[in-house]
């Protein structure tokens, strides 16, 4: 392969250290080494969107391409292409003079090409008495060679991250749905509970879907539907629950429903289900673990511990940890009171729990006392951080982002 030393661009084009930093690289492509140039193509077509390149900038790559006689790109081969622009210009389909010098530069940039400029800027190649090419000026392909591996990684990242967007907009459209249908049934056949504002939160998490959301936007809010599905089933569990109680009770009375079970407007009571059925071994309690929420979702709910955090933010459950810690401090709860909660509820949903009492601390007289009182219920499976968390985010009208 022709290697040559490091050159620079010709005319007024400037020359960069990434420039110098590509052509050293492209010298050292390890011996042997090939490719198919056509799978090569494939990989930086799937990657183009990490590579900053557009659907021009490929039609541009595949006219180069063309231009190299072989299917195959191997480190002891002429690398470098020499086509005029108006032969590009004819394989690219009859791209533009100034379109084509600008995709001819993004894949320059992009680190897929080099150029290799003689002294007047013509693309050119001389030849040795055996006919064969000597030196050539124009387009180098190596780099396409030197990123083989790099460029199929990629590639098979950005499959594995649309498969996932795939399947995390599927179970989002199924989510939606259900709660859609949920709420209708339970407003239709009269069921208690505070469906207006559920409704409000449905139409809010409805609303904040982009028109192009990201892998991580659609599970965001997957979280949040899924969060506000369960809470939806458990009232109506405990709806039926009531029911059946009532029926028992005496056939011929009418059913009095339950006016107390808006379980989205405070830190109430969950259903037994959620938290885990109380169980009776040796005088103790079981209980199932109880569920961590989303961090983002405890950040949007709660942005005032932000501040508590390392740095003024809160990027792990780690950070979060440590925040709530400080906050505690803050409210005036009890190092034992704090870990009491964390023994009964997890480490993560205690440090949620702090987060949520300082949201409200203006309408909390003793935070120790209310954290001892939520630990209490939590250890009888008689408390849900989802119904609070529904209701902060609701106050901050669903789509205020903080960090996490």
């Amino acid at each position: 392969m022709q290697i040559g030393s490091v050159t620079t661009p010709f005319g007024r084009r400037p020359m960069t250290l990434a420039l110098v930093k590509r052509q050293i690289e492209a010298s050292e492509i390890k011996p042997g080494k090939t490719a198919d140039k056509w799978k090569v193509f494939r990989d930086a077509s799937e990657a183009r969107e990490l590579l900053g390149l557009q659907d021009r900038s490929l039609a541009v790559l595949d006219a180069l391409l063309s231009f190299y006689p072989d299917n195959e790109l191997r480190q002891d081969a002429q690398l470098i292409v020499f086509p005029s622009n108006a032969q590009l210009t004819l394989r690219a389909h009859g791209i533009a003079g100034a379109t084509l010098r600008r995709h001819l530069a993004l894949l320059v940039e992009a680190g897929l090409i080099v150029r290799k400029d003689s002294a007047n800027g013509k693309r050119y190649a001389r030849k040795d008495k055996a006919g064969e090419i000597d030196s050539a000026f124009g387009f180098d392909l190596s780099p396409l060679l030197m990123r083989v591996d790099e460029l199929a990684m990629m590639a098979q990242q950005v499959v594995a991250d649309r498969f996932a967007l795939r399947r995390a907009k599927e179970n989002l459209t199924i989510c939606r749905r259900d709660v859609r249908k949920l709420i209708s049934a339970a407003i239709e056949e009269g069921a208690s509970g505070n469906w207006e504002s559920i409704e409000a939160i449905y139409t809010g998490l409805v609303g904040r879907i982009p028109r192009s959301p990201t892998l991580s936007d659609v599970n965001s809010i997957l979280d949040e539907m899924e969060l506000l599905q369960q809470e939806i089933i458990n009232i109506l569990e405990m709806h039926q629950k009531d029911e059946n109680v009532s029926t028992n009770g005496d056939h011929h009375e009418q059913h009095i429903q339950n006016s107390n079970t808006e379980s989205c407007c405070e830190f109430e009571p969950s259903s037994r289900n959620e938290q885990g059925a109380k169980a009776v071994n040796d005088g103790r309690p079981k209980r199932e673990p109880v569920r961590n929420f989303p961090l983002g979702m405890v950040m949007r709910a709660c942005p005032e511990i932000s501040m508590y955090g390392p740095g003024g933010t809160i990027d792990s459950w780690r950070a979060m940890m440590i925040a709530a810690v400080v906050a505690r401090s803050m409210l005036g709860v009890s190092p034992s009171a704090y870990q009491e909660a964390c023994d009964v509820m997890g480490p993560e949903n205690a440090a949620t729990a702090i987060a949520c009492i300082l949201e409200r601390a203006g309408h909390i007289n003793a935070p120790g006392g209310y954290l001892r009182d939520l630990t209490r219920k939590a250890a009888r499976g008689e408390f849900s951080l989802g119904p609070v968390l529904m209701a902060l985010l609701r106050v901050h009208g669903q789509g205020e982002r903080a960090v996490g």
